[in-house]
């Protein structure tokens, strides 16, 4: 390890990338590039991860939404066009039959309702439900509580609204838990207010309801409008939605092959192919950004062949004068990393900053693109390793043919 700390190994070093300024900087360019390049992309990429994970929040993404629509083919003596509807047998028959596949199961009742508070109106969606509803789209609670068993148990008129609905409905930092409301001329209690999200939210400002009230209030009796079903850690969701579907079919007397008698909605195949592009893309990222490197280190390899083929009279009589073959191989080898080293930290910090404007112009506000597009510290070492390995091992072919060049040969030479 001495020779790294000998003056002379660096002055010939120094000497040789300041007699070919223009060529050193080409050649670092071809390396800068490459773990620019590389940086670049993975952290775009991270960004878009990031984009897609706020856009579903904490919504249970393995869910598939089912719900009743007309018959298209005759059965069993009913007719085509049958309206149907779902019930809580349906509920309590599908809990029964895939008791190890469903996780969560929701049945809901939704309608439209004019909300009121003192002079203040707004047309908004009422959805009855249960308090399971929350482990399925965890709602973030600005005041109060969302829907509990006592409320479900007790048929309670209270409810749960959404951050806009609180805007429209009170006064700026007014407390809102305790106060009343009207959802349709029927006075309600409020008891929680969510915070709007800007990820996905299939109740967009939807005023909560217990489940039981909403039974009640319009008299829905055992009916249900749909469902949601959240499958267990490692069930297939698609294998699932044409399994429920498929028992649904036989509940009520409709055609195996009947394709518009239920509707539904699978958010876990949706992922699933989301998933699949991001590592595609991730794959590509670290291909394309690798290559680059690869290519960038060549062009360091090629320029130090020319570098000693210029320099074989000065090896020469290095060689003539006692300089040691490994010696020589140790400087070229040096130079090699020492170049790799430099277009890497420079590669490296221009990389994070034209990440910072990356972020700044696309990953702030609600509709952000690319959130939080960065690079692990690890990975960034990881590449930069990489590079200095790559830079070594390039390094060592023109050192090799450094060392077979003969003294008296290269004496010779003009």
């Amino acid at each position: 390890m001495k020779f790294l700390f000998d003056s002379d190994t660096w002055q010939e070093i120094y000497g040789s990338i300041r007699k070919n300024k223009i060529r050193t900087v080409i050649t670092i360019i071809g390396v800068f590039w490459g773990i620019l390049l590389l940086i670049g992309l993975l952290g775009s990429a991270r960004g878009l991860e990031n984009g897609f994970k706020k856009l579903f929040g904490d919504f249970a993404t393995n869910s598939v939404f089912i719900w009743t629509q007309f018959t298209d083919k005759p059965f069993k003596g009913y007719q085509k066009g049958r309206r149907l509807t779902l019930t809580f047998k349906d509920i309590e028959i599908l809990k029964r039959e895939y008791k190890n596949e469903i996780k969560f199961l929701a049945p809901r009742n939704q309608t439209e309702g004019l909300l009121v508070r003192n002079f203040k109106t707004g047309d908004f969606q009422v959805s009855g439900d249960y308090p399971i509803l929350d482990k399925i789209q965890k709602k973030d609670l600005m005041y109060g509580r969302f829907i509990n068993q006592n409320d479900i148990k007790n048929n309670t008129k209270v409810c749960v609204i959404s951050e806009d609905m609180y805007k429209q409905l009170f006064e700026k930092n007014e407390y809102p838990i305790g106060e009343y409301i009207k959802i349709s001329e029927v006075n309600y209690q409020l008891v929680g207010v969510y915070k709007s999200t800007d990820g996905i939210d299939i109740d967009d400002d939807t005023a909560y309801i217990p489940f039981t009230t909403f039974q009640k209030v319009y008299n829905t009796g055992n009916n249900i409008d749909w469902m949601m079903v959240t499958a267990e850690s490692g069930v297939d969701i698609e294998q699932m939605e044409e399994n429920i579907i498929l028992s649904l079919k036989n509940l009520h007397k409709v055609h195996p092959e009947d394709e518009r008698a239920f509707g539904s909605f699978n958010l876990g195949t949706r992922i699933d192919k989301l998933n699949g592009f991001l590592k595609g893309m991730q794959f590509l990222t670290w291909f394309v950004g690798i290559a680059t490197l690869i290519a960038g280190v060549f062009a360091i390899g090629n320029i130090l062949l020319i570098t000693v083929k210029e320099r074989t009279k000065e090896i020469g009589i290095r060689r003539a004068i006692g300089a040691t073959p490994s010696s020589i191989r140790r400087q070229i080898i040096l130079e090699s990393i020492f170049l790799t080293t430099i277009a890497g930290m420079i590669g490296i910090i221009f990389g994070g900053l034209i990440l910072m404007v990356v972020d700044s112009a696309w990953g702030q506000g609600p509709d952000a693109a690319l959130v939080n597009p960065t690079v692990s510290i690890p990975i960034v070492m990881i590449a930069f390793s990489v590079l200095v390995v790559l830079g070594t091992v390039i390094g060592a072919i023109p050192a090799h043919m450094a060392t077979l060049v003969k003294p008296i040969e290269a004496l010779r030479e003009e």
